[in-house]
């Protein structure tokens, strides 16, 4: 090998940079994408379109984010690259929005319908994700014939920061018990680490529950903080009604989570018990119900009382035998059959004026007195 080769390689000379730089040099031409640039870069998005009107669609692509990760594509109003979504998700075309799922590299490719946001221009779509850490991107976009605003001045260039002293304050009641809204007051400490007084701050509150993106709602806090000063801010915090399980709350400013705080919600057993006793209560009052319409309908004795139901009495007797001697009737059989009048077959003697017996009849073939005269 020549010495001019020798020198081009750093061979012989000591000199390693020169080797460090070739397996540099042929780790980038092996590996031209290698995960680890995209991830400092972070998360972009890129449009097929800088501007359409409503009605027409538009191809979002992005790269850079985490693998098999749900996002929300949605186009919002009154928001830039370098702001952010200044007036939260109310201030997106909710109803128009799509979710996509990132691939193994973390890139995704997902058509977005064009709809007018409630907010006016300038405008862009925000893609952010649903599940697991949170981030964010935002690309410009213009939506055609929808009005254009300025954005708002803010005032000064102060900005707040929260201290480490965030919680929840207050205790679920009776209410929340049987399935009412449970409801909390968030409290924190912000300083104003700028050179301008904050006048009238408005902060995002959200309300997540397991792996699903919060839910923001905006809340403005009335009063003026001066540069460097602290201010104890109270806000309220309301869950649906029957919600339980664990939740996390948390707050944003300016585009930027400033601090969270876990918030566990017990179950409304109240209306588990309530439902126990229904399904108790309800069967014994329709069975009571039911007794009452039978006594009710059922017959009744003289005296108001109910009286069973009774099989009729029959008695049963056997026809004499002619020519025997007429005998009353035997111990537990009935005198007469109904079928029979009273005095047809009745053999017993019938009682004269006098109290004593009627003489009996006279045998059969016997003359009679009258004959005998």
């Amino acid at each position: 090998m020549s010495g001019s080769q020798k020198a081009v390689w750093g061979w012989g000379s000591g000199r390693v940079p020169g080797a460090a730089a070739v397996l540099a040099l042929v780790a980038a031409l092996l590996l031209p994408g290698a995960p680890g640039a995209a991830a400092a870069d972070g998360p972009t998005v890129k449009l097929s379109k800088s501007q359409a009107g409503t009605g027409g669609s538009i191809t979002v692509t992005g790269t850079g984010w985490r693998p098999d990760t749900i996002l929300m594509l949605l186009i919002c109003g009154q928001s830039l690259p370098s702001t952010g979504v200044t007036g939260g998700t109310n201030s997106c075309a909710n109803a128009d929005g799509r979710t996509v799922t990132t691939g193994k590299e973390g890139d995704f490719s997902r058509e977005l319908p064009v709809a007018e946001p409630p907010q006016p221009c300038p405008c862009v779509v925000h893609v952010a994700t649903i599940t697991g850490p949170k981030a964010e991107a935002d690309a410009v976009f213009q939506v055609a014939g929808h009005p254009v605003e300025p954005l708002p001045q803010r005032v000064g260039d102060g900005r707040l920061a929260v201290l480490g002293d965030t919680r929840l304050v207050g205790s679920s009641g009776l209410l929340t018990w049987f399935g009412a809204a449970p409801a909390r007051e968030l409290v924190f400490t912000v300083r104003n680490i700028g050179q301008a007084a904050v006048k009238d701050p408005v902060f995002q509150v959200g309300t997540s529950h397991g792996v699903f993106a919060p839910q923001w709602q905006e809340q403005q806090w009335r009063g003026a903080i001066k540069p460097g000063g602290k201010q104890r801010i109270e806000l309220p915090v309301e869950l649906a009604a029957g919600a339980h399980g664990d939740y996390t709350v948390s707050l944003k400013s300016g585009g930027k989570v400033l601090a969270e705080q876990p918030w566990g919600v017990g179950r409304p057993w109240g209306v588990t018990l309530f439902w126990i006793l229904l399904c108790l209560v309800v069967p014994g009052a329709v069975f009571r119900i039911g007794m009452a319409v039978v006594e009710r309908v059922g017959p009744y004795r003289a005296n108001g009382r109910h009286r069973g139901l009774r099989m009729p009495d029959f008695a049963f007797r056997l026809p004499k035998p002619e020519g025997s001697a007429a005998t009353g009737p035997r111990a537990g059989t009935a005198s007469t059959l109904p079928w029979f009048a009273p005095d047809t077959d009745d053999p017993s003697p019938t009682p004269r004026a006098g109290g004593g017996p009627l003489p009996a009849a006279p045998p059969e073939g016997s003359p009679t007195t009258k004959g005998n005269a």
